[in-house]
């Protein structure tokens, strides 16, 4: 099971990350906060503080065609933001 599935790089995301040290993360649904906590810090080398979760809603749309209305939905999904120790910092273009 992966922990980490992909960085979350957004306007949002990055000013976080530059004015009070916390990088966001897409995470599996099922990992807890001990092992995002574990995965980051053997994925990236740095010590975290502290880890905040947000399971994140699907959204659902109609849309009205010719053959009739259509429904779906989008996946749910469960952010990650960890905040590193003073001084530590991820660089997350190195890696792309």
């Amino acid at each position: 099971m992966s922990i980490l599935i992909k960085p979350i790089i957004t306007e949002k995301a990055t000013m976080d990350s530059e004015l009070r040290n916390c990088y966001s993360f897409q995470v599996n649904t099922k990992a807890n906060k001990v092992e995002i906590k574990k995965a980051v810090e053997s994925a990236y080398g740095v010590s975290v503080e502290k880890v905040r979760t947000i399971n994140v809603r699907p959204d659902r749309r109609t849309r009205y065609t010719k053959t009739g209305i259509q429904h779906g939905k989008t996946n749910a999904i469960k952010k990650a933001i960890v905040q590193l120790a003073e001084g530590e910092t991820i660089d997350l273009y190195a890696n792309m």
